[in-house]
């Protein structure tokens, strides 16, 4: 059982090629013509020779690129297990159904960013020596593709496309999925309301998706406590090898019950199998009798256990093994399979499975279904990539062999991720940790790590990563393109619990001290109580009043984002949506990255409240009435107030005509609009009436 883990690995081939034989690559592209900034994707036939297909020190296949300018590149090939997906309900609930489709296959994914002819090359090296394939063609035509998203070169505090286009970022997190096909309708509805922008997971550890973590059918990591032994010989256990154990009275059990639910097809003859030592025990199939497995008590037997599924069966439960008397008994080498062959079905069965330097391929593909909704919705993901609590001893202190093991597995993830998502230009930015220690030191790692993104990731996204407080040591690294903040109103935040719009200037200007000279992404945000959980006043807010106001203060306060609200599930539930359209609308024309943008010099009356952004040619500015909290509209039951008559002031404006525009903050249009001219350096115009908050957006329009 040396190398036990295979069966979840599914690795293409292990065997050595014939003494003599000549090994070839075959690469068919699944188009011969593409648009500029598109995907490309090929799938390269290959006999690699590893274990590992996960390790480029193992198996290193890519793909050589030369461009129409002469401009050589070169992306790696990635591992890929095909699926069939499909709706279904199970247990009363909607569910996703994933079953593994025929063997696995390398692909590469390629985005062109020029127009014309390309020849391709793809190159393996592994332990049988070096292959390269014969060249091939592709075309790519023009496209208004905008490109990828970069830190702007024109104003490095925002952040802009390839092609100029400013992106400023308006969205929420969809962190946690459990549903593919859920997320990307939450997505989806991102995209419809105006925005563009979702924080995504895929290191949920066992809860969610995670490409790189345990998942395992005999525990879950908020209580750690499988029955893994070393596997037994006449000498005791051997500690590198591991079994299940299963001991006590008659009828005591072990119960798999797998992360991700095992998958049937109806009607399909399957096949369990493993090997079992000592006391005598029974198996129970889904659906089926009880079968017994003859004991042996010195020595490892095999045994295989037959069952059809089903017509309207699609998943399986179990299987659960039963003492058949007081003793114990040792379990080892499960496996579930179609009786005719196919891919391992119970690979988190397998106690040996190593939890880093793998990738679980249904949650990969998860990924690939949620990244085709950003692309067809016009949303971009920054997307959390390492498991946090599977690093974080390792990176304790930067000068120990623990240090480099997880620098040299961080590689491995890293190039995975860029070769299998790294095509796509709506990946904004990768990010390395959900909240990570801030007091680590981590800054090697990410030293590291950055140059080898920059190796692999032909495309160079954005890299990003967040700490457990704000802000952070991060802030400055020069391998990290962003500043990322996470912050909750809270009771013990006092007057600032009362007040989101207080809150979010609190940090603006707490970043201001902390982050300057590249984007402040306000990457979570909410409501939660003094242990960090959900808040039940949240429910009392039924329209989400501190989402509004937040939204509108951060957009205007100097952040890159808008507040990226943490509790998706509410927002869905809720369909509160709406609150996207009318802030994407009104930053669609704010010269982000051209307008040499500074807090606006702007005062009302009345006791209103200004937050804006001024610069060569005008305003952006939020008017809000302080009493329309949150707090005092949920909590209180007070109602916002209609504001007439108040007047804005704004200086340090040039002399000159202006056009004012006055937004309906809720419907996302124009209200009003009105002609004023500055004088002396300052204009003054009248507000109109409006009840809790409006815009305006103030335009230089002649001399």
């Amino acid at each position: 059982m040396k190398h036990a883990w295979r069966l979840a690995l599914m690795v293409l081939t292990l065997a050595l090629p014939a003494s003599g034989a000549e090994r070839s690559i075959g690469v068919e592209p699944g188009a011969r013509q593409v648009e500029r900034c598109h995907k490309i994707e090929f799938t390269l036939s290959v006999d690699a020779v590893g274990e590992n297909p996960y390790d480029l020190e193992e198996i290193d296949l890519r793909l050589e690129v030369t461009s129409p300018s002469g401009k050589r590149l070169w992306t790696p090939a990635f591992y890929y297990q095909p699926y069939e997906r499909r709706r279904m309900t199970r247990g009363g609930n909607n569910s996703e159904w994933m079953y593994p489709t025929g063997r696995p296959v390398w692909k590469v994914r390629f985005t062109p960013t020029e127009v014309g002819s390309h020849t391709c090359t793809a190159v393996l090296r592994d332990r049988a020596g070096v292959v390269r394939s014969d060249p091939i063609t592709f075309e790519c035509t023009p496209s208004d593709d905008r490109g990828f998203v970069r830190v702007s070169d024109k104003d490095p505090r925002y952040m802009e496309f390839d092609n100029g286009a400013a992106f400023f970022a308006v969205g929420q997190n969809v962190a946690f999925v459990t549903n593919a096909y859920r997320t990307s309708e939450m997505i989806r509805n991102l995209g419809e309301n105006g925005a563009n922008f979702a924080r995504v997971w895929a290191c949920s550890e066992d809860w969610a998706m995670a490409i790189e973590a345990r998942k395992s059918a005999w525990g879950r990591s908020w209580g750690w406590n499988p029955p893994f032994v070393g596997v037994p010989d006449r000498d005791g256990y051997h500690s590198n090898r591991l079994c299940l154990k299963l001991s006590g009275e008659a009828g005591a059990t072990l119960d798999a019950q797998p992360c991700h639910p095992v998958s049937l097809r109806a009607n399909t003859k399957y096949r369990l199998s493993g090997q079992t030592r000592g006391d005598e025990v029974t198996v129970s199939l889904d659906r089926g009798p009880n079968r017994t497995i003859a004991a042996a008590k010195q020595q490892w037997r095999p045994f295989t256990e037959e069952f059809t599924s089903g017509p309207d069966q699609w998943w399986m439960s179990g299987p659960t093994f039963r003492l058949s008397a007081k003793g114990t008994a040792w379990l080892r080498d499960l496996s579930l399979k179609e009786a005719g062959g196919g891919p391992e079905l119970l690979w988190e069965a397998d106690p040996n499975r190593p939890i880093l330097g793998v990738y679980n391929q249904p949650d990969c593909f998860m990924l690939d279904q949620i990244l085709d909704a950003a692309e067809q919705s016009g949303v971009y993901l920054q997307v959390v990539l390492f498991t946090r609590d599977h690093y974080m001893s390792m990176l304790a202190k930067d000068n120990t062999r623990q240090y480099d093991q997880a620098i040299a597995i961080g590689k491995r993830l890293i190039r995975y991720c860029a070769a299998r998502w790294g095509y796509s230009t709506h990946i904004a930015a990768w990010e390395y940790f959900n909240e990570m220690n801030p007091g680590l030191p981590t800054d090697r790692f990410y030293t590291e790590l950055g140059r080898t993104f920059e190796e692999v990731d032909v495309n160079h996204h954005l890299r990003a990563n967040s700490t457990w407080s704000s802000p952070s040591k991060d802030y400055r690294h020069p391998k990290l393109h962003t500043a990322d903040l996470h912050y909750y109103i809270r009771p013990s935040t006092k007057e600032l619990w009362k007040d989101e719009v207080a809150s979010v200037l609190s940090r603006w200007q707490l970043m201001q001290q902390n982050a300057t000279g590249r984007p402040v992404l306000f990457s979570e945000f909410g409501i939660t109580d003094d242990r960090w959980q959900r808040a039940s006043e949240l429910d009392k807010d039924k329209e989400f009043v501190h989402l509004h106001n937040a939204l509108w203060a951060s957009a205007l306060s100097g952040f890159a984002s808008t507040v990226c609200h943490w509790y998706w599930d509410d927002v869905h539930k809720r369909d509160l949506y709406h609150h996207y359209r009318p802030i994407s609308r009104f930053t669609a024309e704010v010269p982000w990255t051209t307008g040499r943008l500074r807090p606006a010099a702007a005062t009302c009356d009345k006791g209103m409240r200004v937050v804006g952004l001024m610069g060569d040619q005008g305003a952006y500015l939020w008017i809000s009435d302080p009493r329309a909290t949150w707090w005092n509209i949920a909590m209180e039951d007070v109602k916002p107030q209609s504001i007439e008559g108040a007047t804005l002031s704004v200086a340090e404006l040039p002399a000159g005509a202006y056009l004012i525009e006055w937004w309906d903050t809720r419907e996302g249009k124009t209200m009003a609009r009105q002609e004023i001219r500055a004088i002396d350096g300052r204009l003054t115009a009248v507000v109109p009436k409006f009840s809790g908050d409006v815009a305006c957006k103030i335009t230089r329009i002649g001399p």
